[in-house]
């Protein structure tokens, strides 16, 4: 089915132009837990920066997350998922994947593409931040909730294409996460959303 959607453009609609501030904010998520070790399906939902966002850690790597980001300027109505992977490898030209399209694998099954949004050198390791973009959130989360009900699985493996060695830049490869809570999530943070809309009304008065 995701294979059918994505051919039939869904995927990706367009992408999110403000990738500086979205990396930021992934990578405030991407500490928010950095010291839990346990792999069970941990959501922060919050406010930061003027946007609210739920964040979901891995089960491979727990400190990588999946994010989504809703922003009160688009009315709450559409969504940015990003994700992270982070990598003790450094071939030293980690820099020449910004703002390309990197070959992913959901699933195992369906092939599609994520934009490389920053690079940051955390430790010892890098950081990679990547982005879906940005999409109607209703049809997006619903589209996204039916899909990992049919197998309760959302794996995302970093595999190799044209003049790309998934394994030159990313000793992991892969990670997955839990979206059981995944609708209750997002609506709490639509919640947060709206609240941020509010605010903004009542401080022009």
């Amino acid at each position: 089915m995701l294979g059918e959607i994505i051919l039939l453009g869904f995927l990706p609609l367009f992408i999110y132009r403000k990738s500086k501030k979205i990396f930021y904010i992934s990578l405030f998520f991407i500490f928010l837990f950095i010291n839990n070790v346990f792999a069970v399906e941990e959501w922060s939902i919050t406010e930061y920066d003027g946007f609210s966002y739920a964040a979901v850690s891995g089960e491979i790597q727990h400190g990588d997350k999946l994010i989504f980001i809703l922003d009160p300027n688009d009315n709450c109505e559409r969504v940015t998922n990003t994700f992270s992977f982070y990598t003790w490898q450094d071939p030293g030209d980690f820099n020449q994947l910004i703002d390309r399209n990197i070959p992913l694998m959901l699933n195992g099954k369906a092939k599609l593409t994520a934009k490389v949004i920053s690079i940051k050198p955390i430790l010892n390791g890098n950081l990679v931040v990547f982005s879906f973009g940005a999409y109607p959130i209703k049809e997006y989360i619903f589209f996204l909730y039916e899909f990992y009900e049919e197998i309760k699985k959302y794996e995302i493996e970093i595999v190799d294409g044209l003049n790309f060695e998934a394994k030159k830049y990313f000793d992991i490869t892969v990670n997955n996460w839990k979206l059981e809570n995944l609708l209750s999530s997002i609506t709490e943070a639509n919640k947060i959303c709206k609240n941020i809309n509010k605010k903004k009304i009542l401080y022009r008065y």
